[in-house]
């Protein structure tokens, strides 16, 4: 496999129906300090990997005001300001930070639009183009938190709404609110819980952003489930992982994150792959066991942590800690 592939092979998806996007987008979460906390290790290496998923073709960047907090946004400023006509910036609101892996729900309405402000400002726009509710509180009415979105986009400082780690149930709640034109959930080839919600995504057009693409580098081993079917192919593990959810619906569009250009041009490469019908149900009937799924009773702030975990090893080669008693939001 060569570098020289870009993220366009990947193909594209209109979000909302009016808005492209390549279907290979780009994480931010593992762009700041350890446990999702604080300034990058070395600045000028986050500049060159945002700069380099640009010349690679990626248009769709996934990030949020508690990355950092505060953090991966102003990276995105910094390394990208002013933005290319392409360019869609995807960010998330609804958690607050306390400290390293420590993450708190918050969907109080006058603070989503207090974040909102923020970001804007953070990011030097006036309208963003995909504004996601990061978790539904339970502390809130969902009418009232989507309904503060949808003010926002009224006002033209939200150009389209998406949710992250919801239900069917909660999508359809949603939507009788507002126009969801994406969400955001847990899913990767060993942990496919969200399929219910995938399918309904496919159905009414919902773009589906699967967060942890590559299941805490398990999926990208090796000597893991996928090293076989990845020897047969002349791929790597993870360029399958990511062609396999790529193949899987055209609404999918995965978000890998890393702080590493070489594996950024790893991962962007898994777009030139088109695996026949045989390979793909060759590699849906692996049943890797990986990534189960977030316990219902856990708390946003686990939920982050989890993935904070996940982003960091991801990092050398994925990403994962689901026993933390706080977790990783996506």
């Amino acid at each position: 496999m060569t570098q020289t592939t870009t993220a366009t092979d990947s193909g594209t998806f209109s979000i909302g129906g009016d808005l492209p996007v390549v279907r290979l987008g780009y994480g931010t979460m593992q762009l700041p300090g350890e446990g999702v906390w604080g300034p990058p290790k070395d600045h000028g290496n986050a500049m060159i990997v945002l700069r380099r998923a640009v010349e690679l073709g990626i248009t769709l960047f996934d990030t949020a005001d508690s990355y950092g907090p505060e953090t991966a946004e102003q990276l995105l400023r910094d390394a990208l300001h002013p933005y290319p006509d392409d360019l869609v910036i995807a960010t998330k609101a609804g958690l607050t930070r306390q400290g390293p892996g420590i993450w708190t729900q918050l969907g109080f309405p006058p603070y989503l639009r207090q974040q909102c402000e923020l970001s804007l400002r953070r990011l030097g726009v006036e309208t963003i183009d995909l504004f996601q509710l990061h978790r539904i509180d339970k502390a809130y009415p969902l009418e009232d938190q989507v309904g503060e979105l949808k003010k926002l986009q009224e006002e033209g400082k939200i150009r389209h709404i998406g949710l992250s780690e919801v239900s069917v149930e909660q999508l359809e709640a949603a939507r009788k609110v507002a126009e969801i034109t994406t969400v955001q959930n847990l899913y990767n080839l060993g942990n496919r819980s969200a399929e219910a919600l995938l399918d309904n995504c496919e159905q009414e057009g919902i773009g589906f952003i699967p967060w942890f693409p590559l299941a805490t580098g398990e999926l990208s081993k090796d000597d893991g489930p996928l090293a076989d079917a990845s020897h047969d192919h002349g791929a790597t593990p993870s360029q399958l992982a990511l062609a396999w959810l790529l193949r899987r619906s055209s609404v999918m569009l995965p978000i890998p994150g890393t702080s590493s250009v070489a594996h950024l041009e790893q991962n962007t490469a898994a777009a030139q792959i088109e695996l026949t019908d045989e390979e793909f149900e060759r590699l849906s009937a692996i049943n890797a066991d990986l990534g189960a799924p977030i316990p219902t009773a856990t708390t946003a702030a686990e939920d982050e942590d989890w993935r904070s975990g996940a982003a960091r090893r991801h990092c050398s080669t994925s990403a994962s800690n689901k026993d933390s008693p706080t977790v990783p939001a996506a």
